[in-house]
């Protein structure tokens, strides 16, 4: 297993379709997974520090999982089948470790609420193509959301700007 982070987030225009890339902390590898719009809307918020007057879904789990006596001590994607990721949540209580199968979105939602590490199988992680702007030394893998609070209006204008070039070149 290698920890990642999450480098980056946006919209694939050829599915519409939400995608997170993960990134090796220690090496350029990187994974993206198509995700859904909920769960991108609930990272870049939780990303960007906008609170909502209710808890959102991965609020709350956040919240039952701290209310029973747990922590979230990491998230592992582990394999994918037919187009699928697989993942799992290990979660702490009274020193006893259980395993959780969830959706990747919905683990790495949660575990960047929990500050916990974010592991892949290996073999699941691609080398990526430089493109002009690596070659020019800035990081052209990475789109650093906007830094002020956003309202929900801004975080989808927000959202709906990313486009698949800003990503670099994967294979799904």
């Amino acid at each position: 297993m290698v920890e990642v982070a999450v480098a980056r987030l946006g919209v694939d225009s050829a599915t519409n379709s939400y995608v997170i890339i993960l990134r090796e902390k220690s090496g350029p590898r990187m994974l993206p997974i198509w995700i859904g719009k909920p769960e991108a809307e609930s990272i870049v918020m939780h990303m960007n520090q906008v609170k909502r007057d209710r808890p959102l879904t991965h609020d709350l789990c956040k919240a039952l999982i701290v209310s029973l006596g747990g922590v979230l001590r990491r998230v592992t994607i582990s394999r994918v089948h037919k187009s699928t990721y697989f993942a799992e949540m290990h979660i702490e209580r009274d020193g006893q470790i259980v395993q959780l199968d969830a959706r990747p979105s919905d683990s790495i939602a949660i575990a960047l609420r929990f500050d916990a590490a974010i592991f892949v199988e290996a073999s699941l992680l691609s080398a990526v193509e430089a493109n002009d702007d690596a070659a020019a030394g800035t990081d052209a893998f990475f789109v650093t959301p906007p830094s002020d609070e956003m309202t929900t209006e801004q975080l989808k204008a927000y959202l709906a700007t990313l486009r698949p070039e800003d990503f670099g070149k994967f294979s799904p």
